[in-house]
């Protein structure tokens, strides 16, 4: 894995580039948490009794990135990466045997992907998630609150993993 340059966000500028360069920042902040970690150690659990893991953080967001820019509002119809309708958290799953190199790339694919939907789109564009209007206002605010979550999750899994602690 390649070391993560993260960049801070402006302090002030234009609706817009707050919102991608805080998004960018929380993508940036979960890739750093997972650097340096061996694929066994992405694929452990550490706060008993979640089942989360660095791994199934990263796989989740790729599920997130694809369903709210290439489905919603790209109108892609992409099927689910990871999960199934007979095992909806399939993200978190059966990660013994699962791909870390090919799950970074996905993760990757899916944020190159959201940008490109994202750059030529006005903040006041819209998509539809079963049957309501989601703007890419709201879908940028939504993806920050999704990555800040989960990077405090990141923040204790990786505290347990090695004691590194951090941004």
């Amino acid at each position: 894995m390649t070391q993560t340059t993260r960049t801070e966000t402006p302090t002030a500028a234009d609706e817009r580039t707050t919102l991608e360069a805080m998004l960018d920042y929380h993508r940036a902040t979960l890739a750093m948490k997972c650097e340096g970690l061996s694929d066994e150690q992405l694929r452990t659990a550490t706060v008993p009794p979640s089942e989360l893991t660095l791994l199934g953080l990263v796989r989740h967001l790729s599920e997130v990135e694809c369903g709210w820019f290439r489905n919603v509002l790209g109108a892609e119809d992409v099927k689910p990466l990871y999960y199934s309708d007979e095992d909806m958290d399939g993200e978190f799953h059966d990660l013994a045997t699962a791909d870390t190199a090919e799950a970074f790339a996905t993760w990757r694919a899916q944020i190159d992907r959201a940008k490109e939907l994202a750059a030529t789109r006005s903040l006041d564009d819209t998509g539809t998630r079963r049957g309501e209007a989601y703007s890419l206002r709201w879908i940028y605010v939504h993806m920050i609150e999704e990555y800040a979550r989960h990077n405090g999750h990141a923040d204790l899994i990786r505290e347990r993993l090695d004691g590194a602690t951090g941004e």
